[in-house]
Parts: structure tokens; C-alpha cells; sequence
């Protein structure tokens, strides 16, 4: 029987995020049972408006499709020709999926959807329900909202990560909870562990406190500053935070780092590191922590997992739901004294965890399987 063909649209290498990643590793995972076509995104917005722009273009990871995937880096979003192609490649596929996380992808994915006369199944897959930056700016709040809406109106079914963000889904588009699939974020278990870690960063702290990320007013790092700050001091002086990430909105959170009464116990990494560098800040910490106060999912706790790190995350979004497999999880408020706590918990007992079975690429592959052959069925009947 010859094998069903489906394209994965998502953004390139060139604008590295979460997204890419996961778009790399989806791919690859599907290609054991699909002939798979990955269109990707060459230029998604003016490069001066992406917050992280002075690293676009740079290679900053090893992580490749694999063989079997055929990729075709050609989206961009001043080019309706590219568009064209675009649809050109889908169009001899068996079904299609959107990766949906900036309104910034908007006007080409619903040109796609428009020339998409055939009626091939769009799965549109939600890694943000909505992004807090475009949310506060009026006029993309507006262009969002609408853009949105007619996307939306082309799927034939929905995939999100977690039931907290099939609730949340369901209430702000209205869409029925039957049309939207929940299936996992998997691992990201390309990041090999470094030994000696700690003594190649020249780190002579015990314990090792990781904040990792884009730096954004809702990821809470103010409140593990302030719990750093509230640690013990036989605690403290055998610690050491390190805050490994882009400052992107958060400059409060930055400053306030710096201006900290223990600010000689903190390590600031300011930029966007490439996957050598993850490997190496992972390996040497003994916790990471996710403070954020919203979140649909994290890629980070994906990363921690697979180092089997404990994780002290609030109980925000998705959050729970994605790492409640895992032994390593400790939930907390979003607030200092919460934090502090759970860090001296955690101080106290040192242990490595087993990442979730689950969550392994071939069983979230084999999920996705049956959410893609559901839809051809469907579109085969009508």
C-alpha cells in the first residue's frame, strides 16, 4: 500500500524558536509512516520587527530533517509568488498541517487555505491560544483576531497540547471540543549531557538554580529572583541562579538581577545560545524552575525532563498537565515564598528522574497517525 503524503508548514531555521524545533522533530517522526513535505518559512516579517533580530540567519543548531523529508524553505511574507509555490507542494498531498503561533504567519497560511479548491484536510496545530505581545498591541490584537477567525473557518480539526488548552480553545473560538485533538508536546532529547559541566562554566556552587528562555514579562522571573533572595543563607551560599536567555518585553526582570543583594550568586547569559550551550547549562544544574504566571506549553520543561532535572513549575495553563507524568515536577504558586520553599525541597534532596514514556517522538508520532488518517477517512466519505 502506498504510503499517504501530508506537508508540515512551520517556521525554518532562520528564525530559530521552540517552533522550529519542534516542526524538525514532528517532521521526522511522521516520516517513519508518511512521505512528508516540510514548508517552511524563509522570512515570516520584516527582520527589524522580530525581537531577536540580530541573531536571524545564524546557525545555532545541529538539528536536521532527516532524509526522508523533503524540505522546501521558500515561504516568504511579502511574496505571493512563494505563496503560490507553497500551495503548489501541499496541493499532491494527502493532508496538511498549519503550525499556528504568531499572527504574524496569518495572511500567508490563508492564502493557502483560499487556493485550497481540492478541500485537502488542514489540521491546525496551537502552540500559543494567544500570544501576550500581539495581545497587547492594539492594532495586531485586531488584525489577529480576524486573521484568525477566517484560518480557523478552512480547518478540518485542531491539535492541542494539552486539555487546559482544549478548554481554552474551545471558549475563545468556539470551536467544539470534538474538532480539537489533545496530543503532547514530545521531548527534546537531541541535547547531549556534558560531563563536568559545572567546572567548564567555572561554576564552585553545589547547587545550581536554572531560569531558561525567552526573557517575558509573563515568565515570572522576577518571582524566583525574589526567591533566591529569600533562601537561606546556608542555602545561598552553596547556590548559584543561573538566568539563561534573550531579554525580550522583561527589562524589569533583568534589572532587577542585577540590582540583587545577591547579585554575585547570579549568572546572567543575555542572548539566544546555540544547542552546544544548552547541552552544557542543563548538564551542570541541579533544578530548573518555571515561574511563569500563563503558558499553553513549555519546550523548556521538555528539555528538563529529558536531562531528568527536577522542575519546579506554578501550576499555570497547560503547565500541570504536561509534566504531571513526570516524578520530577514540583508545583508551586507564582509567588517568592512558594519558590523559595519548593528550592529548599529540592536543595535537600538531590535525585535524577526518568522522563515520561509518553512522550517519546514514536508514541507521539503514532497519536498523530490516527488524529491525520481520521481526517483523509473523513474527506474520502464526503
Amino acid at each position: 500500500m502506498e504510503q499517504k503524503e501530508i506537508a508540515i508548514f512551520g517556521p525554518s531555521k532562520r528564525f530559530l524558536s521552540g517552533v522550529s524545533y519542534y516542526t524538525i522533530r514532528l517532521s521526522n517522526a511522521l516520516s517513519e509512516f508518511f512521505k512528508v513535505k516540510a514548508v517552511l518559512f524563509r522570512r515570516m516579517l520584516p527582520k527589524r520587527l522580530f525581537p531577536g533580530w540580530k541573531r536571524v540567519g545564524e546557525e545555532l543548531t545541529k538539528l536536521e530533517f532527516n532524509g526522508n523529508v523533503k524540505v522546501y524553505e521558500i515561504l516568504d511574507w511579502y511574496n505571493p509568488i512563494s505563496w503560490l509555490k507553497a500551495y503548489r507542494i501541499a496541493r499532491k498531498c494527502d493532508a496538511v498541517i498549519f503550525e499556528w503561533w504568531t499572527s504574524s504567519v496569518a495572511h500567508m497560511y490563508l492564502a493557502i487555505a483560499l487556493l485550497n479548491r481540492k478541500g485537502i484536510p488542514i489540521i491546525l496545530e496551537f502552540h500559543e491560544v494567544v500570544d501576550p505581545l500581539e495581545n497587547a498591541i492594539l492594532p495586531i490584537r485586531l488584525y489577529s483576531r480576524v486573521m484568525g477567525k477566517l484560518i480557523r473557518s478552512f480547518a478540518s480539526h485542531y491539535v492541542a497540547h494539552s486539555e487546559a488548552d482544549r478548554d481554552t480553545i474551545s471558549k475563545i473560538y468556539k470551536i467544539p471540543k470534538e474538532k480539537i485533538s489533545v496530543i503532547p508536546h514530545g521531548l527534546y532529547d537531541h541535547y547531549e549531557r556534558v560531563e563536568n559541566a559545572k567546572a567548564i562554566l567555572g561554576i564552585k556552587e553545589n547547587f545550581v538554580i536554572l531560569f531558561f528562555g525567552l526573557i517575558r514579562p509573563y515568565k515570572g522571573l522576577r518571582y524566583l529572583i525574589d526567591a533566591f533572595e529569600a533562601l537561606p543563607e546556608e542555602i545561598a551560599e552553596n547556590s548559584r541562579l543561573l538566568i539563561v536567555g534573550e531579554v525580550w518585553e522583561d527589562r524589569e526582570s533583568l534589572r532587577l538581577a542585577m540590582s540583587s543583594r545577591r547579585r554575585e550568586k547570579i549568572t546572567i547569559v543575555n542572548r539566544y545560545v546555540p544547542d552546544s550551550e544548552v547541552s552544557l547549562y542543563f548538564s551542570a544544574s541541579d533544578v530548573l524552575v518555571l515561574p511563569y504566571t500563563r503558558a499553553s506549553q513549555s519546550g523548556v520543561a521538555h528539555i528538563g525532563m529529558h536531562f531528568g532535572i527536577p522542575i519546579i513549575a506554578t501550576e499555570v495553563g497547560g503547565l500541570r498537565e504536561s509534566l504531571s507524568e513526570y516524578s520530577g515536577s514540583i508545583f508551586v504558586d507564582a509567588n517568592a515564598g512558594s519558590i523559595a520553599e519548593a528550592l529548599g525541597r529540592v536543595y535537600s534532596e538531590r535525585r535524577k528522574f526518568e522522563a515520561p514514556e509518553r512522550l517519546k517522538w514514536k508514541n507521539i508520532a503514532e497519536e498523530w497517525i490516527k488524529v491525520i488518517e481520521d481526517r483523509i477517512a473523513e474527506k474520502n466519505k464526503a
